[in-house]
């Protein structure tokens, strides 16, 4: 049976004293460097920060989710996003909560913003349509699983070209991840895209392209704490 569903989802508000700052973007957009920059300028200013990821590289879930992501572990994607989802809530309850509690302030590489892009992307196969319907009920239904979650602050969308992010990613040291070809780096733009139009309320698009202490600028500039 087919049945039509509308969801409205509140967003819930960070109510503590610390900033939570989360950057967004596909592999290759500047992410880790950016966040590595944006901890060294906070502790400059003699900020408490704490600088993380999602979805972690360790302990019991991010080892396994490490391991299908380079492809030593086969997972379908679904159930990879059930894990997205597993490790995020314990890294909230760990590590973002407390640190908000204590005032720090939090740079992130990725939040749970990145489960709708790639959780759309798995499930459409990379068949991205925006005018269809189930696109966004898809997008809403991967949504309310992070409703409780807290929304970053500052979410910042990383936007730089499919060349610029595969002349990145041709370059890094570490083994490629199975979002890393460029069929699903095209896509994956495409659904960033989408989502900072569609939450533009709550993501801020920065030019990611250029060096990286323009890159840098740019975010401290839109940054008020």
């Amino acid at each position: 049976m087919k049945y039509h569903v509308e969801l409205d989802i509140e967003l819930k508000k960070n109510p503590y004293s610390g900033t939570y700052i989360a950057l967004e973007g596909v592999d290759g957009s500047g992410k880790t460097t950016q966040v590595e920059k944006l901890a060294e300028y906070f502790r400059k200013q003699g900020k408490s920060v704490v600088q993380t990821r999602e979805p972690r590289k360790t302990g019991l879930i991010g080892d396994i989710v490490q391991r299908v992501l380079t492809g030593k572990l086969k997972m379908s994607s679904v159930a990879l996003q059930y894990l997205f989802s597993t490790d995020r809530m314990s890294h909230h309850e760990e590590v973002i909560i407390p640190a908000l509690k204590r005032g720090d302030v939090i740079a992130s590489d990725r939040c749970f913003w990145s489960a709708i892009v790639y959780g759309i992307l798995d499930r459409t196969k990379g068949k991205y349509d925006y005018e269809d319907a189930e696109f966004l009920l898809i997008a809403h239904s991967l949504l309310s699983m992070y409703h409780q979650f807290i929304v970053p602050d500052y979410t910042f969308y990383l936007k730089a070209s499919l060349p610029t992010v595969l002349k990145r990613i041709s370059n890094k040291a570490d083994a490629l991840e199975i979002y890393e070809d460029q069929g699903k780096l095209k896509k994956a733009i495409e659904g960033y895209d989408w989502l900072s139009e569609k939450f533009a309320q709550e993501i801020i698009t920065i030019n990611g392209e250029g060096s990286i202490d323009e890159v840098t600028k740019r975010m401290i500039e839109k940054i008020k704490i």
